[in-house]
């Protein structure tokens, strides 16, 4: 059997997902990318399997998911922020990381049901600065928001995992393996599921090695108390409640529950 070909996330957050694998080139062959970039390699065939977007399953009618593994929130998210130089009421315009699908249509929600606002969105690469020189507020996703000092550089954070659990009392699942039907097998699920186990036993170790001295800290901080990697009940109703509010805002056709694979 030929490897099932990855496409991870290149973000701190993923990288207890992939721990090991790269032991397993049996099984899988793994790139990393920025989320939009994995969820485009999935759609036109590159890839077998991706660390998806969750916004991103409703965007084809035939992708299952790797059971009981996602990049979950509850509550503070930390890696998914608004950054302001107004009071979020006051906001017009939003300069949107073109790495985020989920994070853009959660936001989108969040003007609509939370903020009271109807912002102008342009898309721009995550460089907070100079989107603020462009716009009101900057929608950042993953290591740029996660590692920007919002407080020395004199701006609002307003955190949009914090943001969805005030409105719904749930988690957010922000991605997660997705891919055609029988790409993955029972056995490719386990190993999977194994990694996050590993993964997340050594989130110290990774944080120290991917993040540096200097970050380490944070990092090792942001693994433990921001991200969970588990796909139970309560994480699916709140996966279901966002594809609802996004089918009632018009922003995708139809949502649906998730189908998965066998384990």
């Amino acid at each position: 059997m030929k490897p099932i070909r990855l496409g991870a996330v290149d973000y701190l957050n993923a990288r207890p997902l992939v721990y090991g694998l790269e032991m397993r080139n049996d099984l899988f062959a793994i790139r990393f990318d920025v989320p939009s970039k994995c969820a485009a390699l999935l759609h036109e065939g590159s890839i077998d399997v991706g660390l998806i977007p969750a916004i991103e399953y409703l965007r084809r009618p035939f992708y299952y998911v790797v059971p009981d593994i996602g990049i979950v929130s509850d509550g503070r998210v930390a890696s998914v922020a608004l950054f302001s130089t107004t009071p979020v009421g006051q906001i017009r315009t939003i300069a949107a990381d073109i790495s985020s699908r989920t994070s853009n249509v959660l936001l989108q929600i969040l003007c609509y049901e939370v903020f009271g606002i109807d912002a102008a969105f342009e898309p721009m690469p995550p460089d907070v600065p100079a989107m603020l020189r462009r716009s009101d507020a900057a929608l950042v996703i993953g290591d740029p928001a996660l590692f920007f000092d919002h407080a020395t550089a004199g701006v609002l954070k307003t955190d949009l995992g914090e943001q969805w659990t005030a409105l719904t009392g749930l988690p957010f699942v922000w991605a997660f393996w997705a891919g055609r039907p029988e790409v993955v097998p029972p056995n490719g699920v386990a190993e999977l599921i194994a990694a996050r186990d590993r993964g997340v036993r050594a989130s110290d170790a990774i944080a120290a090695i991917y993040c540096g001295p200097d970050r380490a800290a944070l990092g090792k901080a942001y693994l433990r108390e921001n991200i969970y990697y588990t796909l139970g009940e309560r994480e699916q109703a709140g996966l279901r409640w966002y594809f609802d509010l996004a089918e009632k805002h018009g922003i995708v056709e139809v949502a649906r529950a998730p189908a998965f694979y066998h384990r």
